[in-house]
């Protein structure tokens, strides 16, 4: 079996445990490589946000999460578990859960495109300190409402335990195939979520940004400024990310365990 490794350089846990890891591989001659094009099987040591990024650049491959973060939603394996984790993959016992991710782009005045790489938790328009933004939300081709707030999250399943979960939106069951809209601080009489089937297509167009307002679309928490007049087209993406299970634990043990 051949893994590649994808980790938090930044902290030193991460960096230790990736030096353990590395280790307990050698004993189960697992094969550690640099080409992750060639590797059956990826692991992320860090949190919940090293495993989103490692989620972009999967490209399909079955990703399992160390945790060295804080509350590791998406990690599986505990560093002290290691070993007994990587006699798991050997060994086949595991399963793997398909989980959609979002796309999309940003529309300028001037018709310029600007991609907007895959996420797996959301796609968010929000602002900085100051101010409000003001933006129509078109589903479909079609208005749906008109909202004045912090901003507006387009959110996957796996998402909405996220930063949804902290603005009110609903818990959803990661391996559902729906999307959803929850405004941030909205100033409006709308203030709930919206849950679309998984083949809308989502369109948050800037109206207004106020004086010394700056907006941004974040795709899993990485920044692209946006300017009034932008439209930001949200979809369903073709990649979906794998991620590996060694327990059979339901959607409900998880909300028990870790949010609760």
């Amino acid at each position: 079996m051949k893994i590649y490794i994808n980790f938090d350089d930044k902290n030193q846990v991460a960096i230790s445990t990736k030096e353990k890891l590395i280790a307990e591989c050698l004993k189960l001659d697992i094969t550690v490589i640099e080409d992750i094009g060639s590797s059956d099987i990826i692991i992320s040591i860090g949190g919940d946000g090293t495993f989103l990024k490692t989620s972009r650049i999967a490209d399909g491959k079955p990703i399992i999460g160390i945790n060295t973060g804080t509350l590791g939603y998406l990690t599986e394996i505990k560093p002290e578990n290691i070993k007994e984790a990587l006699k798991d993959l050997v060994n086949g016992d595991y399963y793997v859960e398909n989980r959609m991710m979002l796309e999309g782009e940003i529309i300028k005045t001037d018709g310029e495109l600007i991609e907007i790489p895959e996420a797996l938790n959301e796609i968010a328009i929000s602002k900085n300190t100051f101010g409000v933004v003001r933006f129509d939300a078109i589903i479909n081709g079609k208005l749906i409402n008109s909202y004045t707030a912090d901003g507006i999250l387009v959110c996957t399943p796996t998402g909405s335990t996220a930063y949804n979960l902290s603005c009110g939106g609903p818990i959803v069951d990661p391996t559902a195939h729906i999307i959803t809209l929850t405004p941030i601080a909205p100033h409006t009489v709308i203030n709930r979520s919206i849950i679309l089937a998984d083949d809308s297509v989502v369109e948050i167009k800037i109206t207004e940004l106020r004086e010394n307002t700056t907006s941004y679309a974040l795709y899993d928490g990485k920044p692209i400024e946006v300017f009034s007049g932008d439209i930001i087209r949200i979809r369903k993406s073709k990649k979906i990310t794998k991620i590996i299970k060694l327990e059979k634990r339901s959607f409900i043990d998880n909300i028990r365990e870790n949010i609760s």
